[in-house]
């Protein structure tokens, strides 16, 4: 195996991280990297936001659900699916561009996402772990306003990085699903009853647990994941961050 797919087997989410700085030649390096990223068109339709004030890392870490390690991670990076940038390039064109609608939206987010896994890639061969935050979908308003978010700019992601403490080092990778659930050839198949409860089954296996009831345990996984508090509030949320792109009246 290669050292770019070692380094991708071997990555996992670092939530503790050593007591140093990720140094200034280690961050460039992380952000070039994210920039070299495939975008839709060449037009980089995302702005990444260093948050290097305190004050907006312990905020951040209250509204994206009261995680404590997020105001102490040493380098936090928000990647903004950002359409806004265009529009006003547009307009200083002369251009009279429209309004952005759902495709607009999905691009830019695409664009957004692929930048944030580079960084992540990035990091890693430098030796500096990662952590994603999917909870800065939560709390729309709050985060809009103390980020000055305009309304064709929405987060896509928030990833946290620093170098990983030795109790991380060793922490065991969650096991992914198998391959033969989850690659599927020319079209999609919904998998069958059976097919699910052995996916569950396979994926708890191989991370060296005990047997145990699936069914049950994807009952727990449901409550404490799907129906969830802040699963609700980032779909409230997500509405709010949506609007701006909603539109019915595209040509």
């Amino acid at each position: 195996m290669n050292e770019i797919l070692m380094s991708l087997k071997n990555r996992k989410s670092v939530r503790l991280f050593e007591d140093r700085p990720v140094e200034p030649e280690v961050k460039e390096a992380i952000l070039q990297g994210a920039m070299e990223a495939p975008t839709a068109g060449a037009m980089m339709l995302y702005t990444i936001l260093d948050i290097t004030d305190q004050t907006l890392k312990d905020r951040l870490a209250i509204t994206c659900d009261h995680q404590p390690f997020i105001a102490k991670a040493p380098l936090v990076l928000i990647f903004l699916a950002d359409y806004q940038r265009w529009v006003d390039a547009f307009t200083v064109a002369n251009c009279q561009p429209r309004k952005p609608g759902e495709g607009d939206l999905l691009l830019a987010y695409a664009d957004a996402l692929i930048a944030a896994q580079n960084s992540v890639v990035a990091a890693e061969s430098l030796g500096v772990g990662s952590c994603y935050i999917g909870d800065i979908l939560e709390n729309a308003e709050e985060v809009s306003s103390f980020l000055d978010l305009p309304p064709y700019v929405l987060p896509a992601a928030m990833v946290v990085y620093g170098y990983p403490q030795e109790s991380q080092k060793l922490r065991k990778k969650p096991a992914r699903f198998s391959a033969q659930y989850i690659v599927q050839e020319n079209r999609y198949r919904k998998l069958t009853p059976e097919e699910h409860l052995a996916m569950h089954g396979q994926r708890h296996a191989a991370g060296g647990y005990p047997p145990k009831d699936v069914q049950a345990d994807l009952q727990a996984f449901c409550l404490r994941k799907y129906h969830s508090a802040f699963a609700r509030e980032m779909n409230r949320s997500a509405k709010v961050y949506l609007t701006p792109f909603l539109t019915e009246d595209q040509p």
